[in-house]
């Protein structure tokens, strides 16, 4: 017996959290009841379980996606204002994968999409403080004061940045790694400096970059990566770590 919102993980349905969010809107039936409590448990080979009336499986085998999100592009399967969504660059997977994390209609970059639910989790959950990598095109340039608050940490959403690495890398550019999945949280930081951002790009997930994939482009990972991905979501957030690009 294992707890619904890890099964509907494992099965590629969502996220943990967003499956926690599934049950609370009465959208998930175990044999016929729906499922609401988040400690309910169940058994995915016995079990009846269904999301909004569809009987899910665990799947045969896992993907992983690396994407180039381009812009103007949403991060998730749907969008209920109809805007373009990261699944329809994705032509040929008939698996049923989803987005790890977040990367906003505006923001083009690395993204990984995969149907591993016990791996999103890991590289998802602050607590393993797995770094992103990101290229941020600012207005003006951010002086060394500047710097060091992002580096610090800043407050933003009434709640402060863990530590960061920042660096000036050209005119205007900086390489900003963070190791929080916050809300445009890179936007944010920058505009709390008053030097807001005009374009971002994800560079590096953890161990995972590839400068030569092009935007709007995805191509499977190579089982080593996969491997290094484990390691890297297995570590903990208290080591500071700097990706080297």
């Amino acid at each position: 017996m294992e707890r619904l919102q890890k099964i509907l993980s494992q099965a590629g349905i969502a996220s943990r959290r967003a499956a926690e969010q599934l049950m609370l809107d009465g959208r998930v039936t175990v044999n016929g009841t729906a499922a609401t409590e988040l400690g309910t448990k169940a058994d995915p080979a016995k079990d009846d379980i269904r999301v909004d009336g569809r009987r899910i499986k665990l799947p045969e085998h896992h993907r992983y996606i690396l994407l180039n999100k381009p812009r103007g592009y949403v991060t998730t399967r749907s969008d209920p204002q109809r805007r373009p969504t990261v699944i329809d660059l994705l032509r040929g997977v008939k698996e049923y994968v989803y987005p790890v994390g977040r990367l906003d209609f505006d923001s083009e970059g690395l993204l990984l999409l995969t149907n591993d639910g016990d791996l999103a989790a890991r590289l998802t959950h602050p607590s393993h403080g797995v770094p992103r990598v990101y290229e941020a095109r600012v207005l003006g340039v951010p002086d060394a004061h500047d710097l060091d608050r992002l580096e610090r940490g800043v407050t933003i959403d009434r709640r402060r940045t863990q530590l960061a690495d920042v660096k000036l890398i050209g005119p205007s550019l900086l390489l900003v790694t963070i190791r929080e999945g916050r809300n445009r949280q890179v936007r944010k930081m920058c505009e709390t400096i008053g030097h807001p951002v005009t374009e971002l790009k994800r560079v590096a997930i953890g161990p995972l970059r590839d400068a030569r994939l092009k935007v709007g482009h995805w191509r499977e990972l190579l089982p080593e990566e996969v491997e290094r991905l484990r390691k890297a979501a297995a570590l903990t957030h208290h080591k500071r770590r700097s990706v080297q690009l």
